[in-house]
């Protein structure tokens, strides 16, 4: 997993924001916005692939093609200009937000020591708070898979979920946690947009 963050700050905190590169570009470019001084975070996970005569450990993004940064928008033309990045994801002409909560949810689960994998998007299912742990305070999505439990953590502005194994006794039920009402005029969330 890669992580960085500039020396100096902006003083208004920048918003997350999403750049969607070439596909297998990912680490190339969050290495190459790292050390143009912006804040990146780009989550993997380890998975061994079998071909026929070796097996390999690979580290791979959670979420493919996207990498994520906090950057103010007059930088929009050094990120585009890297290499490797198709487009910053943007919403009404401007860099479109990525709530912290969920931002953090992400962070914790993918720098936990639990095993996390990319997981199909979820809107519904049951909304939980973990209690204990390295994932304390995470709210997500509580499914069963194969009598184990994975706490669902979702972008929901990509479309894009990953999955946190997770023991189903440090959780607790809570409604679901309010976002910005949707309007008429926003869009459907990106992947959706891209699949239309």
């Amino acid at each position: 997993m890669l992580h960085a963050a500039p020396e100096i700050r902006d003083a208004v905190k920048p918003e997350w924001n999403a750049v969607y590169t070439r596909h297998q570009h990912e680490k190339s470019v969050a290495e190459s916005l790292a050390e143009s001084g912006l804040e990146v975070f780009l989550p993997t996970y380890s998975t061994i692939r079998q071909w026929k005569d070796r097996k390999k450990e690979l580290s791979l993004p959670l979420f493919p093609c996207y990498v994520f940064l906090r950057s103010s928008f007059e930088r929009r033309l050094q990120v585009l200009s890297t290499p490797g990045v198709h487009f910053v994801v943007m919403f009404a002409g401007r860099p479109a937000a990525i709530p912290d909560w969920e931002m953090d949810a992400i962070r914790k689960g993918a720098e936990s020591r639990l095993q996390v994998e990319p997981h199909p998007f979820l809107q519904c299912g049951d909304w939980v708070r973990v209690t204990s742990g390295a994932l304390t305070d995470v709210e997500g999505i509580l499914v069963r898979k194969k009598g184990s439990y994975r706490l669902i953590l979702s972008a929901e502005l990509l479309g894009k979920s990953i999955a946190v194994e997770i023991d189903a006794f440090s959780v607790k039920p809570i409604s679901r946690r309010p976002t910005t009402p949707v309007s008429s005029t926003q869009p459907k969330t990106f992947a959706k947009r891209l699949a239309g």
